[in-house]
């Protein structure tokens, strides 16, 4: 089994862009890739680490090898095959990434659930993808009282219950050696699921292929490979594109560490304290948790930590928090951009001199990225148009899962269509506006929420803000804030007339918000992202 080499050079822009090529071998297996690789070469070489207090315990190359190889013999022998689909259901941990790996090597098809999914997300993703197996910890099983009907096996991580296997007692006695691993680069391996924000969640199928450019856009955004002590963390779920391909998979196909987050609630100063405690130095946060952990002062000198890298995507990361993660944080914020579908296409590399206030970055190495108008044709500089990412590409996924109809739409003309706005300048930055229907028509003016919105959080009553717009006769449709206000501010008028003049002074006449409302937090998906459509519904 042939892994994929890591063919981008780190020099300028440019450069780099113009020698790049894919390498993807016709035989390919993530797990080999990720794991098996180091484990032969390397089997004593910390690949996670798992915290408790002051406490870092870790896991070897080596051991996950093994475990991997030993759950993957337990699975087989319940009856788990190539092409099953198998569910994975709970937050960061060793078991998890073993789960997956196993899943991995027997060709099967992993779904990961978010572990803050209710009884009716949990089933509604069982049903359609036909999972024949979930793994879960207790709290995740017990979301599943009634499986349905093609789920025949069910694992426990974290104990026992009546007519469900024990993940350590599925291991017990299996053989550690290594596997024989068949897969080919183009095999399905991995279902996730969309975020739900334009519709019903959809099961995006990728491929083995899709962790080869993962690595290359890590290598563009953290510098990877990179220096000694890199230690990498996310707090994001492991069940999203974000947490697994962006930070875990590839990390640990570059040697770096990975530090599993603790379990409990994402709070910011527990999140500064993690970085020193665990000396982590490289980080992938989405840009809402960053947006809380501006609320934290001088974190750098209270806490002391010492970052090398830090990655963020999600939503829009904002000038205002891009400087100050600069200022706060010590090293710049790289941001990125992608899709479940076709991720880490777009992004930031201050290494190479691509970093904008503002600007999602360039197409990264590897991705031809445009902006089209709706009859297909391409965008001028500064003309607002939909992201599109030319195909093939092997970070793009198969398909949908048992939906051609959403396929064939979302695959047209060569491109695929995102349904994502954005602008380009003339030296090829992006900036990001929100997806097609969030963008808000007024009195003929095409608005796009983000950039409101990281004005409105220059504000310093203002924790975090979201811009929709709602009918209006005159105007067509008019921006409303939705804010959630910092401890001890208070809604008022004069609040109100001061971030209208804030969002005048610092855009244009046209795109202030014209209605506010005050909430104690935004409707989001387990991902950080805005529920927009929620807010509308609210109007």
């Amino acid at each position: 089994m042939q892994d994929a080499p890591d063919v981008l050079e780190r020099t300028d822009y440019e450069r780099a862009r113009a020698g790049f090529a894919w390498s993807v071998p016709p035989r390919y297996n993530m797990a080999a890739h990720a794991c098996d690789g180091w484990a032969a070469r390397a089997p004593d070489r910390p690949a996670l680490f798992t915290v408790a207090g002051d406490t870092l315990s870790p896991l070897s190359y080596g051991a996950l090898a093994n475990a991997s190889n030993r759950l993957a013999r337990g699975l087989a022998a319940k009856g788990i095959q190539a092409g099953d689909r198998v569910a994975i259901l709970a937050p960061q941990s060793p078991e998890v990434l073993i789960s997956h790996l196993a899943l991995y090597k027997l060709n099967a098809i992993a779904v990961p659930l978010a572990s803050v999914f209710g009884v009716e997300a949990i089933r509604y993703r069982l049903e359609d993808s036909g999972a024949k197996g979930l793994i879960a910890d207790a709290a995740g099983l017990a979301k599943v009282a009634e499986p349905p009907h093609t789920l025949s096996l069910r694992i426990c991580l974290d104990g026992e219950a009546p007519g469900v296997e024990s993940f350590a007692c599925l291991m017990e006695g299996q053989d550690a050696s290594p596997l024989p691993l068949t897969s080919s680069a183009d095999d399905p391996a991995l279902m996730i699921y969309t975020s739900g924000t334009t519709g019903r969640p959809k099961g995006a199928l990728h491929a083995h292929r899709v962790l080869i450019p993962h690595v290359t856009g890590q290598t563009y955004t953290h510098g990877f490979p990179g220096q000694d002590g890199d230690r990498m963390w996310t707090p994001s779920d492991w069940a999203w594109a974000g947490g697994l391909l962006n930070t875990v998979l590839p990390s640990l196909v570059h040697g770096v560490p990975v530090v599993v987050q603790p379990p409990g609630k994402f709070d910011p100063e527990a999140a500064f304290a993690l970085l020193a405690t665990a000396e982590i130095r490289n980080v992938f946060i989405p840009p809402t948790a960053l947006k809380m952990m501006r609320a934290v002062l001088r974190p750098r000198a209270r806490y002391g930590f010492d970052l090398r890298s830090v990655g963020s995507a999600g939503e829009a990361l904002g000038a205002e928090t891009f400087a100050w993660g600069r200022e706060a944080l010590g090293v710049p914020v790289n941001e990125f951009y992608g899709q479940t579908e076709c991720n880490y296409v777009i992004g930031s590399c201050a290494q190479m001199g691509v970093a904008r206030a503002g600007a999602t970055g360039k197409p990264i190495p590897g991705h031809d990225v445009v902006l089209l108008r709706d009859d297909g044709t391409r965008c001028a500089p500064g003309e607002m148009g939909q992201i599109a990412v030319r195909a093939p590409n092997p970070v793009m996924f198969l398909g949908y899962w048992n939906r051609p109809d959403a396929t064939a739409e979302k695959l047209r003309g060569g491109y695929m269509l995102t349904g994502d706005m954005a602008q380009m300048d003339d030296e090829g930055y992006i900036f990001f506006q929100g997806r097609d229907d969030d963008i808000i028509t007024s009195a003929g003016y095409r608005i796009g929420p983000t950039e409101i919105e990281d004005v409105i959080l220059r504000h310093p009553a203002v924790a975090l803000a979201a811009v929709v717009g709602v009918p209006d006769p005159v105007r067509t449709e008019i921006v409303k804030a939705f804010l959630v206000l910092k401890p001890g501010c208070e809604p008022s008028a004069a609040l109100e007339a001061e971030i209208q003049q804030h969002v005048r002074a610092a855009l244009a006449g046209y795109e202030y918000p014209r209605a506010f409302a005050y909430l104690d937090a935004l409707p989001m998906t387990s991902t950080g992202k805005i529920i927009r459509r929620a807010l509308r519904d609210m109007v």
